[in-house]
Formats: C-alpha cells, sequence, structure tokens
C-alpha cells in the first residue's frame, strides 16, 4: 500500500510541474496595410472651373474660365505642379471683356488625413499671365482635397497672384479653383 501511495504522490508531483510554464502561441498577428489614398510617387490631373477677382491691367474686376494642370508627388507630402487657367474677365469699368491666360508652376506640401480621406495643401510659386497686358507674377495659397477612391477626388483652392508695377500696370488677384483631381 505504501508503495502504491508512493506512486501516485511521485505522479501527482510531476505532472503539476509538467504543467508549468506559458502555452505557446502559433498565432500570427497580421498588420493591416496603410489604407491612405494619398501616395508617394503619385501623377494628378487636375480639371476645374476657375473664377478671378481683382486688379488685371490696371482694371478691377472678375472673371471665369476652365483650368487644367498636372502634378507629381515625390513623397506622400511634397510635390510639384503645373497648371493653366483660360478664360475671360470682365473689367467693373464695363470696357469689355478681356481674354486671360495664366500659367502657374508651384511648389506643393500636403497633410493628408488618412483616416478622413482629406489632404489640405499649400503651395507656392511664380508664373505669368497674358491677355491685353502680360507680366510675370508670384502666387501663394493653399486648399483641400477629399478623394472618394484612391484614384478620384474633388478639391478647391485659392490662390493669390501678385506682380510688381510695370507698363501694364499692376497685378494683384485672387484665383479660386473647384474641381476634379484624378490620381494615377
Amino acid at each position: 500500500m505504501k508503495k502504491t501511495l508512493s506512486l501516485i504522490a511521485i505522479v501527482l508531483a510531476t505532472a503539476s510541474v509538467s504543467m508549468a510554464g506559458q502555452a505557446v502561441s502559433s498565432k500570427k498577428v497580421v498588420i493591416a496595410p496603410d489604407d491612405c489614398r494619398f501616395r508617394a510617387n503619385e501623377w494628378q490631373v487636375d480639371a476645374s472651373v476657375v473664377g478671378a477677382g481683382g486688379n488685371y491691367n490696371n482694371k478691377s474686376g472678375g472673371g471665369v474660365g476652365g483650368n487644367v494642370g498636372v502634378n507629381y508627388f515625390f513623397t506622400k507630402f511634397i510635390g510639384i505642379g503645373v497648371d493653366d487657367s483660360v478664360g475671360g474677365f470682365w473689367p467693373s469699368s464695363n470696357s469689355g471683356v478681356q481674354g486671360v491666360d495664366s500659367l502657374q508652376a508651384d511648389l506643393l506640401v500636403r497633410y493628408p488625413i488618412c483616416a478622413w480621406n482629406l489632404a489640405p495643401y499649400l503651395m507656392i510659386g511664380g508664373g505669368a499671365s497674358w491677355g491685353t497686358a502680360s507680366q510675370g507674377d508670384g502666387n501663394v495659397g493653399g486648399g483641400v482635397e477629399y478623394r472618394f477612391t484612391p484614384n478620384i477626388g474633388l478639391f478647391a483652392d485659392c490662390r493669390w497672384l501678385y506682380g510688381g508695377s510695370t507698363s501694364a500696370g499692376q497685378l494683384s488677384m485672387a484665383l479660386p479653383r473647384v474641381g476634379l483631381r484624378f490620381a494615377f
């Protein structure tokens, strides 16, 4: 009987020791892919309606037209862009419609908020405006873009064009745009 009790005691003692320690799990942690719709090395094509308000060719007034542009983002945050706005400018002096073409190149800095598919951005650059008067200009502005899909977005921005006093007069006008942006 003593042998049986001793055997049971030894089996119970070794059984409790064999259960010690942590269980090994074979589960793998899966990291979800980044679902940000704003990417590095991204090409964009813009198509928008553009407005104008301010001074052009020594006349104040407003205008409306169309705009096309191309942007390239080196990183998720920094890119460059070129766009051309063509439209009519109506001076408040009622002296007739003036055709205007404004070509601009910009450095773009954006801050994507990926959870909202939203990216506010700033732009600074320069270009030239042609029409009844031609002159170079600088510009500064900002805007916001919302992406419906990774490749299609809606944007709205405004930039301020400024040019020094020349024989053509002083350029000082706002150029707001609203349109679609296609990313590749």
